[in-house]
Formats: structure tokens, C-alpha cells, sequence
């Protein structure tokens, strides 16, 4: 189902909300681990989802820079959470990982090499920006010159079951990044949430299988036009805003700006903003030794760019400023993302917005920066 309506009824099914259960249960049947947003802690995280009871049912939440908490929302409404701190990119991308592991063996050694069996997981709930995020990841650990055996295990046996926002946090832009509120791509299953029922969209054979045990009924005319007009006005309730229009040029070319200064006043280096984010991959890989001598692990942990060790190479630390730390990361994020891996790093989800202790904002200070320019510019 487009937001243009390309789609025709015939090929949207519909499911009342009550029935939502059994395509849970289905999915467990047919040998899936399921996973979804899970209320936890004060916030959503991706865990195991075994009925829909397990879902934020009723909630919502409140985001704002530096600040998130869960709220009472809409009885019934099942999705209404738009996103917590946790993405896909964990289930992926693990935070911690054994890659080798070295045993004595007589006078000499003996190499293993550690890859995670393959599990099938279906993510239920997953939003378009984090679809996104999943399609870079995969640009990075499936299509680059190596491919990851972990990440590829991780990745091979997943089904995608995506939800299409209705409603925007406000620290949303992914409309200014091309990558929702609708899910267009990279998933198997897409929901659109009214009132009483799901509107129910398959994208894959997978997909197609779960619409044809669950969903008989096609949607009625009134529900898509229901359907498009949520998602629309969830697009066009986005509060920020980031102008691509000249990046990474932008970024590149003001490789001095004093805002650079301003933000590092302000920056913790507390690393959040990487860690929340769906697509940072920085890692550091390190060797755990057993206290007997007899075996080790070489074992991947995830880094940011904003800790101090991460540009720390041969004695020399080429980063050594939290001003050198902020520009690398935006820039990296907004810019040389894009000539790497021929995409951006961001997509529009917010989080290191809302989860950065003291509330930096990288639309305002892309912003900061290009209006910096054009005063000097005299534009």
C-alpha cells in the first residue's frame, strides 16, 4: 500500500486487531523466535515477544532532546511507541562477539574460529527508518569488499515484519531523509494500525505465506484511504528537519567552523549518540586471556569514535579533542558515509537526539553550520 495508492485493495488483507495473537502464535509455530518492542526499564527495547501482551499496548512515549519517558496513550492502540533506544542493529551486529578462540594443544596451539549458528528470528514492529539502517548495515557487513561470517549468520534465516508510523516522535526526520514514515523496502510484512484493525501487506514469498494462513479478507476502499491519510499526516507532522541539499560539500568545506568549538562546550563524550544509533559499526577487537594460560579469545566489542583509545594508534592520538571527536562523527555520519559506502549514515531516527545527555541536536547544528557560511558568505 503506497501513500500514492499504487497499491490496489486486492493486494492489502486486513486483520482485526483482536486477532493479532494468533499471528504471534502462527509465527512461533512455524519455528520463529519473535521479537518486538518491549516495554523495559522505562523505555522499548527489541526482546522476546511471546504473546501480544509483551507489547507497549496503550502506551506512548514522550521524546525530546535529552529526555524520554513512557506515557499513557490510546487504549487499544498496539504500536504506538514510535522507538526506544534499541534498533535492530544489536540482533545483527552483536555488542560483544567471540571471534577466535586459541587453545593450548601439547607444545603448540590450536585455532578455532567462532560463528553463531543461524537462528530464525521475525521482528515484529520494526519501523521504516530502522529498515534503513538495516539496509546500510548490510551495505557494510554483506556487500563490502569482506563479508562478515557473524553478521551474515545473524542475518540469513530473519523474517521482517514492519510497522508503518501513524505518528511522529519529535526528534523524527526521517522524512527529510528518505527513509519513512512508510516502509517501502527490506521488509516481508508491513502493518498499517487503525483503529479496530491492520492493514496487511506482504513484500516477499515469506510474507505472502503468513497473509494467506492469517488474513482472507481483503481491505476495504475507506480503510486504505484511512491508512494513507495516518501515514501522511505523520509525514507531515515531522518537527525536524535536516537539508541534505548540499552535503557532504557542506561539511567538508567547513572543516573549521568555529560551531565545531560551540558543540564540544556542550559534548559529554559519553559515546550515547553511537551506540544508539542503528547504523555506527566502530569496534575494537581484543584478546581475553583464561587465568591458566591455557586458552584465549579474540573477541569483537563495540567502540565509538568518541572515546578517547579509539584514535589512539602507535602512541599517537590523532583525536585527542572532543572537538576533533564531534567533527569526525558528523562528518563522517553526513559526508564521507556517502563516499565509502555510496549512502548516509543517518536515517532520520532521532535517537541520538533524544538520548544525548545534554540534548545535542545534529539538525541544529548542520543548521548552525551552513548559516555560519552564509554570513561569511554574505548570502
Amino acid at each position: 500500500m503506497s501513500a500514492e495508492g499504487g497499491s490496489s485493495g486486492a493486494s492489502v488483507r486486513r486483520l482485526a486487531k483482536v486477532r493479532l495473537e494468533e499471528l504471534v502464535q502462527h509465527l512461533w509455530r512455524e519455528g520463529f523466535r519473535v521479537l518486538g518492542p518491549v516495554p523495559r526499564d522505562g523505555a522499548v527495547v527489541f526482546d522476546e515477544v511471546r504473546s501480544v501482551s509483551d507489547l507497549p499496548v496503550g502506551l506512548r512515549e514522550e521524546q525530546q532532546p535529552g529526555r524520554y519517558r513512557l506515557v499513557p496513550g490510546v487504549d487499544g492502540e498496539i504500536f504506538g511507541v514510535v522507538n526506544g533506544p534499541g534498533s535492530l542493529k544489536p540482533s545483527f551486529f552483536a555488542p560483544e562477539e567471540p571471534l577466535l578462540r586459541v587453545r593450548r594443544q601439547g607444545t603448540g596451539f590450536r585455532v578455532d574460529e567462532v560463528t553463531p549458528s543461524p537462528v530464525r528470528v521475525a521482528f515484529l514492529g520494526v519501523r521504516a527508518c530502522d529498515l534503513a539502517a538495516l539496509a546500510v548495515q548490510d551495505r557494510i557487513f554483506l556487500h563490502d569488499h569482506v563479508r562478515d561470517a557473524h553478521y551474515a549468520a545473524r542475518r540469513e534465516h530473519v523474517l521482517l515484519i514492519a510497522v508503518n508510523c501513524t505518528r511522529a516522535a519529535s526528534t523524527c526526520f526521517c522524512t527529510s531523509m528518505g527513509t519513512g514514515p512508510q516502509a517501502t523496502r527490506g521488509h516481508d510484512l508491513a502493518l498499517t494500525e487503525l483503529d479496530d484493525v491492520f492493514l496487511v501487506e506482504s513484500a516477499s514469498p515469506t510474507g505472502s505465506a503468513v497473509v494467506a494462513a492469517l488474513c482472507p479478507e481483503p481491505a476495504e476502499a475507506g480503510e486504505m484511504d484511512d491508512a494513507r491519510a495516518r501515514i501522511a499526516g505523520c509525514a507531515a507532522a515531522m518537527q525536524r528537519r535536516l537539508d541534505t541539499s548540499d552535503l557532504p560539500d557542506l561539511l567538508y568545506e567547513e572543516a573549521e567552523s568555529s560551531r565545531w568549538d560551540d558543540v564540544a562546550r556542550r559534548c559529554l563524550s559519553c559515546t550515547n549518540c553511537t551506540m544508539v544509533c542503528p547504523t555506527c559499526f566502530c569496534h575494537a577487537v581484543v584478546d581475553q586471556t583464561e587465568l591458566d594460560g591455557n586458552m584465549s579469545h579474540r573477541v569483537r566489542q563495540w567502540d565509538s569514535c568518541f572515546s578517547l583509545e579509539h584514535a589512539h594508534i602507535h602512541g599517537k592520538n590523532f583525536r585527542p579533542r572532543i572537538h576533533d571527536r564531534y567533527r569526525q562523527w558528523l562528518t563522517h555520519k553526513l559526508a564521507s558515509w556517502i563516499d565509502q559506502f555510496g549512502t548516509s549514515g543517518c536515517v532520520g531516527c532521532g535517537r541520538c537526539i533524544t538520548w544525548c545527555p545534554v540534548g545535542i541536536d545534529l539538525t541544529e547544528e548542520v543548521a548552525a553550520i551552513r548559516a555560519e557560511r552564509d554570513r561569511r558568505r554574505g548570502a
